[in-house]
């Protein structure tokens, strides 16, 4: 898994989303989300849209992933 994988299976659930994701490594990684889709959910909601777009990779080719997840408007 590299982080273009992981922008893209995010992009396919969320298209209003502005994605960086970084890894030095290809298994830890760090996403950057910003998403309207975001708006009035709490921290815990927002990880499991992201858990749920990348599905079973979790766990998997994904050993670790750190979330920075926010609406336009806390950007």
């Amino acid at each position: 898994m590299d982080s273009q994988r992981i922008e893209q299976m995010i992009a396919q659930a969320m298209p209003d989303a502005r994605i960086a994701v970084n890894s030095e490594d290809n298994v830890h990684f760090h996403a950057q989300v910003v998403s309207a889709s975001f708006a009035g959910l709490s921290r815990l909601k927002r990880h499991r849209l992201i858990h749920q777009a990348l599905g079973a990779a979790m766990g998997r080719e994904i050993h670790a992933l750190t979330l920075d997840l926010k609406t336009p408007e806390e950007v």
